[in-house]
């Protein structure tokens, strides 16, 4: 029986770079890998996409369109890790915990849209929330989102680690898109089941990878009874045996320290960690910690590949 193949079109990118690294070494799939010289031509790319029998996309929108429309053999399958495809019409959306039947539709679609990094935590934490009736679908919501720079791709990693810039020096995060509504914000939106598009306050800060995601939620906009114990039960038993969704201990008064939130905490790994921080007047802070080239990118799309092609699906990924 041969092996499947697979093609990472893209393997140069940081995401590309980490999926190429994590499948090193696996012996239940043969990878299509063209020389350097070759690997932005559009005759070999084109000839590696139909060859494939499972195509993992790390482009720029525009070039993950492109390489779609270039694939002829229709059991080519699918996996686009660009922002193309998460809300399009026929493409499965690639987070295996959003909901019951999630895996078993990515296990058996030819299209997938890998998840962006910051929405994983957000949908995680609303959808639930949402479906259980604990918090209004139309709420006004807020999300804060600190990345280390490597989720801006291979341009913002040569702007931080510049010298002359001297931006590893911060001693503070520096907010972006404050001109335009992120990319993001439709992704979070329709998977995490809103009526409104959130409020997204992206920022990266002075570390290569990692990534915390905030979202405060004013006690007026919480139902009735949706206390913080009530919260973290609807979370605690959704995510139950996941292997890559950890839900972090209730503890109130929440107890913590400089240490306790560190977004690099779970680099190097598939896993998140979600955490409800109750405060006294009836607030509640959700707070999600995840790699973003980690869960937050390259480990979903293995996790995605597995399903896709029937294998275990934490084969190769670390939780």
């Amino acid at each position: 029986m041969s092996l499947p193949r697979i093609f990472v079109d893209g393997d140069a990118g940081t995401t590309g770079l980490r999926i190429r690294e994590w499948l090193a070494g696996r012996t239940d799939l043969e990878r299509i890998a063209l020389p350097e010289s070759l690997r932005k031509d559009p005759t070999a790319r084109r000839a590696s996409l139909n060859q494939a029998d499972l195509v993992v996309l790390c482009l720029p929108d525009d070039a993950a369109r492109e390489a779609v429309a270039w694939i002829e053999r229709p059991e080519v399958r699918v996996l686009d890790a660009s922002t193309a495809h998460r809300v399009a019409p026929g493409w499965v959306y690639g987070l295996p915990e959003l909901g019951p039947g999630q895996r078993e539709a990515i296990a058996a679609s030819r299209r997938v849209a890998n998840p962006g990094c910051y929405p994983i935590g957000p949908i995680l934490f609303l959808r639930p929330l949402v479906e259980a009736g604990l918090l209004d679908a139309a709420a006004p919501l807020v999300v804060n989102g600190l990345s280390g720079y490597s989720g801006g791709g291979k341009s913002l990693i040569e702007r931080w680690e510049d010298p002359a810039r001297a931006l590893l020096g911060l001693p503070h995060d520096a907010p972006y898109a404050l001109e335009r509504v992120h990319k993001h914000v439709p992704e979070i939106t329709a998977y995490a089941g809103l009526a409104r598009a959130p409020q997204f306050l992206p920022a990266v800060g002075p570390f290569r990878c990692g990534m915390r995601v905030s979202l405060p939620l004013h006690e007026s906009l919480l139902a009735s009874g949706a206390s913080a114990k009530r919260v973290w039960e609807v979370l605690a038993e959704r995510y139950r045996g996941e292997p890559f969704v950890r839900v972090a201990p209730l503890a109130d008064p929440p107890a913590s320290d400089e240490h306790s939130f560190d977004p690099r905490a779970l680099n190097d790994t598939n896993s998140i960690e979600l955490a409800v921080l109750p405060n006294p007047a009836g607030h509640l802070l959700l707070v999600a910690r995840l790699d973003n080239l980690g869960k937050g990118a390259a480990g979903s799309a293995i996790q995605n590949l597995n399903l896709m092609l029937g294998l275990r699906e934490e084969t190769g990924l670390r939780a």
